[in-house]
């Protein structure tokens, strides 16, 4: 079951390393306009601010490969970062979009039983 768990966890820092390449380098590119519904006004508009929610994501990747490069002594470590991703999904999910539930929340969540299983 650990084995199961680390391969979801390390799909979700992946997950999070692209929104990090998404909303800092594509955020007002095709690539981005149409991964986040915006317009190109907006995202010209909002640049600085979506660079600054992919640094966060930026954080959230780097604690979760740093609690896998830990082992199992990594377990609180990755608790911790599933949480928060957990939480920040759910907050999105409620406050931005519901998609948000399905990409960054549920994957936490299956993420966080399978590491307490």
């Amino acid at each position: 079951m650990a084995l199961t768990a680390d391969i979801v966890i390390a799909i979700i820092a992946l997950l999070h390393a692209w929104f990090l390449v998404l909303e800092m380098f594509l955020w007002d590119k095709p690539t981005g306009l149409r991964a986040f519904g915006i317009t190109q006004a907006f995202a010209t508009q909002s640049k600085a601010l979506a660079a600054n929610m992919g640094l966060y994501n930026g954080f959230l990747a780097a604690g979760l490969i740093w609690g896998l490069s830990l082992g199992h002594a990594g377990l609180p470590v990755k608790l911790f970062f599933l949480g928060c991703v957990l939480i920040a999904g759910l907050y999105g999910g409620l406050t931005t979009s519901r998609r948000v539930l399905w990409i960054q929340a549920l994957p936490a969540a299956i993420g966080l039983v399978l590491l307490l299983a």
